[in-house]
């Protein structure tokens, strides 16, 4: 029996956008506080989909969900830049957004 992949190199998750924001954490940015649901086209696996982002390892989690599954408007509303500086070396994902976000944002590498 053959195998034959079930992806080619183009395709998964590191073929689709990153969404990373070139004027990000605006002043007229509308952002979330306290206790949140992310939508369903963010996080869809677990039936917990709240996280309350006064706690920091619900708000960790929450970003990483929202920078790997999230589009621009996610970013905005979820994400807010200085506290993802801070928790930058402690999130985990995928060597694609990592890089995508250091790219645009080097500053965020310098914090490791």
């Amino acid at each position: 029996m053959t195998m034959v992949p079930s992806r080619s190199s183009k395709l998964g998750p590191a073929a689709r956008p990153v969404a990373v924001p070139i004027d990000f954490d605006v002043s007229s940015d509308v952002k979330a506080e306290g206790v949140v649901e992310l939508p369903i086209h963010v996080w869809w696996s677990e039936p917990r989909r709240t996280f309350d982002l006064v706690s920091e390892r619900d708000r960790r989690r929450l970003y990483e969900l929202v920078l790997t599954e999230g589009d621009e408007a996610d970013v905005r509303f979820y994400v807010r830049f200085e506290t993802l500086k801070d928790s930058w070396p402690q999130l985990f994902l995928p060597r694609h957004v990592r890089s995508a976000w250091e790219s645009k944002y080097p500053e965020l590498s310098a914090s490791h």
